[in-house]
């Protein structure tokens, strides 16, 4: 019978290495993983020697720096889902990089996988090595994937972490496209503005200045916010320059940060958008961590930080805390008052029935429809109230120019001459 070499991980992370006696290589992957070690390479033992030799001439030196220091979305969700599928066609982890190096052409997804690959021949686990690219892969990614080579389930966790990187694209994506036309047309508005004071308006005045008649007060206010841009635009520069400094300045200090965090999500509308996009994530991330078998101590310590708010990562922090101490995760969120009564009930739920996992993930659900009708709102109501701003500054420069029209008919009447 064939004689198959193989090399697993342990669910306590020791690599194991032996000979199995096999039909096929088939049955040699099914063999390691009854023993419950995740399989990384399996060759038969003729090739094995010669397999190993080469991918060592052709790995990168040992202890050499990772090529690649950063990916976009995209492509982190491109190169985790190419080793999910090839995983998930009973492809070894060795196999896998070994066909992604190869595969891969861009730079960056090349360098990758070909380091990844790297640390896999020196011993290291793909978690360990994942590791050493710390601004491509958050602290969430890495234990997720640990948690699947302990389980022997890393393709499975793979394949979440795909919807997973999917569905924080997607909510990242209709939030910024839903708010694009609106902010686009409060900057049009504004252009139109000063365009209509700096250029129009001074035609239109200097002919009622030349007729050296007083002019009413609405001329006069127009009059003197020309002069205030026309003259004065230096001014308003170095205002919002030394603004924007002291807003810097405030929000560097950990008080100052956490007071202005705070006031975002009380801003109507845009504190709104930013909660419900934060009960939607927290509850896709807690969700996917639970159900991948990670304690919620660990997953609430990883995921503390993903609103990107320092307001909340401190209630967080003390939500974490009541948890160590025992309270129920439903409680202690409901004593930070950071969730709304729905979010809390249905997280009660969860707990009593066993299922927090699936509960969180159900609660995601809701809050991503609900997000969605927060971004359509905002996008509907803000055209409209710019184009209202735009029409109330018109009308005013409208009114100061035929009041000056009527100030001086007057003293056009006949019994005037």
């Amino acid at each position: 019978m064939p004689q198959f070499h193989f090399v697993a991980r342990a669910a306590n992370g020791e690599m194991l290495e032996g000979l199995l006696e096999c039909s096929d290589r088939n049955a040699a992957i099914r063999e390691v993983e009854k023993t419950k070690g995740f399989p990384i390479r399996i060759k038969p033992a003729a090739e094995a020697n010669a397999a190993r030799q080469s991918q060592t001439a052709a790995a990168l030196p040992a202890g050499a720096p990772p090529l690649v220091h950063t990916l976009s979305h995209d492509q982190q969700h491109l190169f985790t889902e190419q080793l999910a599928l090839l995983l998930g066609a009973g492809m070894t982890l060795d196999e896998a990089l070994q066909i992604l190096v190869r595969r891969m052409k861009h730079p960056k997804l090349h360098g990758l996988s070909k380091g990844l690959h790297q640390a896999l021949v020196e011993g290291r686990s793909l978690s360990q090595a994942l590791k050493d690219y710390p601004k491509i892969f958050e602290p969430l990614y890495i234990n997720m994937v640990a948690a699947g080579e302990a389980s022997g389930t890393l393709g499975e966790i793979l394949k979440r972490l795909v919807t997973y990187l999917a569905d924080v694209k997607n909510l990242r994506d209709r939030v910024q496209q839903a708010l694009v036309y609106p902010a686009v047309l409060v900057v049009v508005g504004i252009l139109m503005v000063i365009f209509f004071m700096t250029f129009m308006v001074p035609k239109l005045m200097k002919f009622f200045t030349d007729t050296n008649q007083e002019l009413p007060l609405p001329t006069q206010i127009l009059m003197g916010v020309h002069g205030a841009i026309v003259h004065w635009w230096w001014a308003g520069i170095l205002v919002a320059i030394g603004v924007a400094m002291l807003m810097r300045s405030w929000t560097s200090t950990e008080t100052g940060r956490k007071q202005w965090d705070a006031l975002r999500l009380r801003i109507p509308g845009y504190g709104s958008v930013i909660r419900h996009r934060y009960y939607a994530q927290f509850g896709r991330t807690l969700g996917t961590l639970i159900l991948n078998g990670v304690t919620l101590v660990r997953a609430l310590e990883l995921i503390q930080d993903i609103a990107g708010n320092a307001f909340i990562l401190e209630r967080m922090k003390l939500v974490k805390r009541a948890v160590v101490d025992g309270v129920a995760l439903s409680n202690a969120i409901a004593q930070q008052k950071l969730f709304p009564e729905l979010f809390v009930d249905m997280l009660a739920v969860g707990e009593q029935s066993g299922r927090l996992g699936e509960t969180l993930n159900n609660v995601a659900d809701v809050y991503d429809r609900e997000l969605d009708k927060q971004v359509k709102l905002i996008s509907t109501l803000i055209p409209p109230l710019v184009m209202v701003g735009i029409a109330i500054v018109v009308g005013f420069v409208v009114f100061g120019i035929l009041s000056a029209v009527f100030s001086m008919t007057k003293g056009l009447r006949p019994g005037n001459f």
